[in-house]
């Protein structure tokens, strides 16, 4: 269970600053407006449900995706570790808290709002290209290893997606009762600590394909 532990944190870690649901609630309360609280439960349900499936297809396709185009696990280790580090050091050095200059607007209608249930709402507002970018290199990363231990690294990414979805029900579906008490400053302050931990990782993922690279090289032994 060692394994699975392992990947779930670190998609946990990952997968955190890019989803950033306390910053994307900000953008969907901004798009949904003024709204009865049930509306808001409703398509929180809806794009929480929606996004784990998007991100399932994903980390188990992610690994036909590479031998179709023919990359190999190291290749994307290395690039997709050099765009979480730099993620996480646009993130680190963001000069003001994502969302702090999005209003509510006016109210939209009901059925306007849930033929946006994917576009915009889940892609891109809360998967975004940042977050399929992560789930590719996890995916990646987890595909190492004897059957058990992939087995046991999906299920840790898949684990660690399902928090990030109920996350992104709690924020999205409370987004006018916790963005009204939440300030600018807290949100910023915990973004710059998510932050460095993203960058943290991506340098680890990107040591680990860069190492792989030169042990298919020959340049280091096995």
């Amino acid at each position: 269970m060692g394994v699975f532990a392992d990947f779930l944190a670190l998609a946990v870690g990952a997968l955190l600053p890019v989803v950033n649901p306390v910053g994307s609630s900000l953008v969907f309360l901004g798009m949904v407006g003024s709204a009865p609280p049930r509306v808001f439960k409703m398509l929180a349900r809806k794009i929480a449900l929606t996004t784990a499936l998007f991100l399932l297809v994903m980390d188990l396709g992610g690994a036909a995706v590479l031998k179709l185009f023919g990359i190999s696990l190291p290749v994307v280790q290395l690039a997709g570790g050099l765009v979480l580090a730099a993620m996480g050091w646009e993130l680190l050095n963001r000069q003001e808290a994502p969302g702090e200059q999005d209003q509510a607007g006016p109210p939209a209608d009901l059925t306007e709002l849930q033929g946006k249930i994917f576009y915009p709402f889940t892609f891109p507002v809360t998967a975004g290209p940042g977050v399929l970018v992560v789930t590719l290199t996890l995916s990646a990363h987890a595909s190492k290893g004897t059957l058990l231990t992939m087995a046991l690294a999906h299920l840790g990414v898949l684990a660690g997606v399902a928090l990030m979805c109920v996350g992104v029900f709690v924020f999205y579906a409370y987004a006018p009762v916790i963005t009204a008490r939440v300030s600018a400053a807290t949100a910023h302050g915990i973004l710059r600590v998510i932050a460095f931990i993203l960058l943290c990782i991506g340098v680890q993922i990107a040591w680990n394909g860069l190492n792989g690279l030169a042990q298919s090289a020959g340049l280091v032994p096995r």
